[in-house]
């Protein structure tokens, strides 16, 4: 997160990680106003390995997303927390324009940014793949009760 007042909108993608079973850490790094301290955080997760996939989140200036897009080789997927004021287009367009060669994915949705997240990570793990699947047909469950408490029969 790009400041601890990101801390709702992350907690919406971590809620999603959390319910699949998908291991998780966060930080609060700016990339205008601590970008050592980001450095550090990514080098201490390259150092990690494994699979993996950055989530970033910053409002605003959303400078944080190109910064670790273009530090690390893992996807990266930009969340930001739009506001609603007359700057909204612009903070958007702080997510979408980024220089070449740096290419985060944008998906504004918290959950959807965790579930894309998931999907990454499940080109290479069953078990995640088959999280997804579930919580797919748990989306599909909750439409179709939603649709019999209509009452509205077949049609004819």
């Amino acid at each position: 997160m790009g400041s601890a007042s990101d801390a709702e909108h992350a907690g919406k993608a971590t809620d999603l990680l959390g319910r699949l079973d998908v291991p998780w850490s966060l930080h609060v790094a700016s990339a205008h106003k601590t970008p050592a301290r980001l450095l550090e955080v990514l080098a201490e997760h390259e150092r990690a390995g494994g699979p993996r996939v950055y989530l970033t989140i910053a409002g605003r200036s959303n400078a944080l997303s190109g910064m670790v897009d273009a530090q690390v080789a893992a996807p990266v997927i930009a969340c930001p927390p739009l506001s609603s004021g007359p700057w909204a287009s612009y903070d958007l367009a702080s997510s979408l324009r980024m220089p070449s060669g740096v290419a985060p994915l944008v998906v504004l949705d918290p959950e959807n940014a965790a579930l894309a997240a998931v999907k990454i990570l499940a080109l290479a793990d069953e078990r995640l793949a088959a999280a997804v699947r579930e919580y797919q047909a748990a989306q599909r469950r909750k439409l179709e009760r939603a649709d019999a408490s209509l009452g509205g029969g077949p049609l004819t």
